[in-house]
């Protein structure tokens, strides 16, 4: 008897699921119907700003494989439709489309929860003026694509994360006056350092942003659309808002069927990304992983984790044997000419985590320092102060820098010491680092 299998989500974590599992189980085995609110499945979200900006034309190529694509593949895509409940007992999901708002029920024997995450969007007045948005779907990108192909006016982005530096970033290239508000000491907070969130600032500062550090938004103001942001006594004008401050995994569906939320405020899973629930699987930006270096349950929202977590439910969907082994939260952007890198834990993070810890800086430049194209680098190293195990990486500088991160991800995840990584045969030439890269030296500076 054909099992049917109903995927919640249509972008990389459920896509994934579906694909695996497809690949492994037949169409005569296995039916696979995939719902998708937005216009798009399968498409990268970390492009968007990028298209905003100019760069990537059309909104097309960010689309890593179409509903007919996935139709070839006896994957059913709906995409402009939305599940809005689901029911255990009976093993059904309401769904409806977005346009009719006629609903339907689909039955299940197998479900992956894969909602994603949502924009916050915190109690401030104005905030659902026209003018004020988010980047997260290509349906949003495109109408920030819109909006940055017309007339100029003042923009101002609320938050200091990846997308909404990626954002300010984008409208700055194409001409807009963008101002940067966040309530951080710096920006990138949750992944710097404060010293090395200063360094993105100057950044940002000298190419003609105006970034306001430790400020909080009281309102949004007015009439028929935007035109203003006030914090506290300044007032910012504003013909666009868009909204960085993050996201929370999207459970509000999952925990009203009864699917058991962790204590990170993600669906709980196993390795395998089962919930408790026979059956039922969640994977991405709405489901919990482990940390690898304190052990904990974490919610990331990264496409690498989304994409991974996707195919450990997929691959075990179709009978095979697959475990998530954790995460660091590995993250890398380009913020002007830096390139901005962290992965595990940040100064702060380590210490709440209760770890002691020492940390390893050095400066220095992308290449050999006579190198032509040679740009200053910052590399901290944070390690656990009594068995110099590595904790955590970060990484400011110039073309060229933000890969390195890679290594230190490698070594946190095989718990490597500093010491160790200090002395790892890595390659040199002039035109890539210096005989000693600052990796090595930055290592070795945690073991004083």
């Amino acid at each position: 008897m054909t099992e049917r299998l109903v995927v919640i989500g249509g972008d990389a974590a459920g896509m994934s699921a579906a694909s695996q599992a497809r690949r492994r189980r037949s169409a005569a085995d296995l039916q696979i119907i995939a719902l998708e609110r937005s216009s798009y499945v399968s498409y990268s979200a970390c492009g968007e700003p990028y298209h905003v900006a100019g760069y990537v034309d059309p909104l097309e190529r960010l689309v890593a494989r179409t509903p007919q694509q996935f139709q070839a593949m006896d994957i059913e895509v709906r995409t402009r439709h939305e599940a809005i409940e689901v029911d255990l007992d009976a093993r059904t999901v309401t769904a409806a489309d977005v346009d009719s708002e006629i609903p339907y029920q689909l039955e299940f024997d197998q479900l992956v929860m894969a909602t994603g995450a949502t924009a916050l969007r915190p109690p401030i007045d104005g905030i659902d003026l026209p003018g004020v948005t988010e980047l997260r779907t290509l349906d949003d990108a495109a109408w920030l694509r819109r909006r940055a192909d017309g007339p100029k006016g003042p923009v101002v982005v609320i938050g200091g994360g990846y997308i909404g530096l990626e954002t300010a970033e984008a409208f700055h290239h194409r001409g807009f006056q963008v101002v940067v508000l966040t309530s951080g000491e710096a920006v990138l907070d949750r992944t710097l350092d404060p010293d090395l969130g200063h360094q993105v600032v100057e950044a940002l500062e000298d190419m003609g942003i105006t970034v306001v550090t430790g400020t909080r938004v009281s309102c949004i103001n007015g009439s028929t659309r935007v035109e203003s942001v006030g914090c506290g006594p300044e007032t910012f004008p504003a013909n666009l808002v868009v909204l960085g401050l993050g996201s929370r995994p999207e459970t509000e569906l999952a925990a009203a069927a009864g699917i058991p939320i962790g204590d990170s405020g993600a669906i709980a899973v196993d390795k395998r990304q089962r919930t408790e629930i026979d059956g039922i699987w969640s994977a991405g930006d709405c489901s919990q992983a482990i940390h690898r270096v304190t052990g904990q349950p974490v919610n990331y929202h990264l496409g690498t984790i989304a994409n991974k977590t996707g195919r450990v439910a997929g691959i075990n969907i179709g009978g095979g044997n697959a475990e998530f082994p954790g995460v660091l939260g590995t993250a890398i952007t380009k913020v002007c000419d830096l390139e901005v890198a962290s992965t595990g834990l940040t100064s702060a993070t380590a210490r709440q985590a209760g770890f002691q810890i020492v940390i390893g800086d050095a400066q220095g430049t992308t290449t050999a320092g006579y190198w032509p194209t040679a740009s200053p680098m910052t590399i901290r190293v944070i390690a656990e102060k009594p068995t110099n195990r590595i904790l955590g990486a970060q990484i400011v500088g110039g073309p060229g820098a933000g890969k390195r991160i890679d290594v230190f991800a490698t070594a946190i995840w095989n718990e490597m010491t500093a010491s160790e990584l200090a002395w790892t045969d890595l390659a040199y030439a002039p035109p890539f680092s210096g005989v000693w890269d600052l990796i090595h030296i930055a290592a070795r500076r945690t073991t004083y």
